[in-house]
């Protein structure tokens, strides 16, 4: 596996060299992006992201759920990940993986840090209970930048979930009152580094070359969470480089989730 992972390092490294992309991308395009909203009948909330050939669903339900000891006043949001065996050949069932917490925890990190979802509004008034939102994320295809698809899914989702109605204390599903609460829509730009290169939304082939890769979630206001993976190091210049190109391009895409 490690000689695989060389030659595929120097596969890339010399496309990338000469300026080209295996797909003939520029460094810092996206492929195709397509959101299907509500594509699950038994989801408060849902979307498809196919991000060439990457596709991720995101589904929401609301439940009653004990608030944490240390915010009684809030309600509570989860996100899960699964990585299916029938998304790719890299996937093993079992116990979740290293790479599913991980994915779970930055799309997680990224709504919540955005304040998307104001937590206080999901409190009931004289109920020891407060409403939950949990986030499932089910990857269908891996083709690569996992993260971006799987919050453009989950976002997508989050701003059509309908919310069950509330009688004596009980949700009532099937009616429903109104819709979640957002704030904003966080999405994030995923940036695969080798050598001097840097390149945005890396395909699975690219990954299994690169040296690193980083990952930042933007509102239109300011960058509320950060990921890096691998061994190579960004300076302050890359950073500052990688939060303007993910302001421009995380423009575009929120646009493909309000459309």
């Amino acid at each position: 596996m490690e000689v695989q992972e060389q030659l595929r390092h120097n596969q890339l490294l010399q496309l990338l060299n000469s300026g080209r992309r295996a797909d003939e991308r520029g460094s810092l395009d996206y492929r195709a992006i397509k959101l299907q909203k509500n594509p699950l009948n038994n989801a408060e909330g849902s979307a498809l992201c196919k991000l060439g050939k990457t596709q991720v669903i995101a589904g929401v339900k609301i439940d009653l759920a004990t608030p944490f000891p240390d915010r009684p006043e809030e309600g509570v949001l989860s996100t899960g990940a699964e990585f299916s065996p029938l998304g790719s050949h890299l996937f093993e069932p079992g116990p979740p993986r290293v790479e599913a917490i991980e994915l779970a925890r930055v799309v997680d990190r990224g709504i919540r840090s955005a304040n998307m979802i104001d937590l206080s509004s999901l409190a009931i008034p004289g109920v020891a209970k407060v409403k939950a939102v949990y986030v499932d994320l089910w990857v269908v295809d891996h083709d690569g930048n996992l993260f971006d698809a799987a919050m453009l899914a989950a976002v997508a989702a989050l701003s059509n979930t309908r919310m069950p109605k509330l009688e004596n204390d009980k949700l009532v599903r099937g009616e429903y009152d109104g819709t979640l609460p957002i704030s904003c829509m966080p999405v994030t730009c995923t940036f695969g580094l080798l050598g001097n290169h840097k390149i945005l939304d890396p395909t699975l082939d690219e990954e299994k070359g690169l040296d690193g890769r980083f990952t930042l979630a933007t509102t239109p206001d300011f960058v509320c969470a950060a990921q890096k993976t691998g061994w190579k190091g960004v300076t302050q210049k890359d950073i500052m480089e990688f939060v303007d190109i993910s302001f421009k391009k995380g423009a575009d895409l929120r646009r493909l989730i309000t459309q």
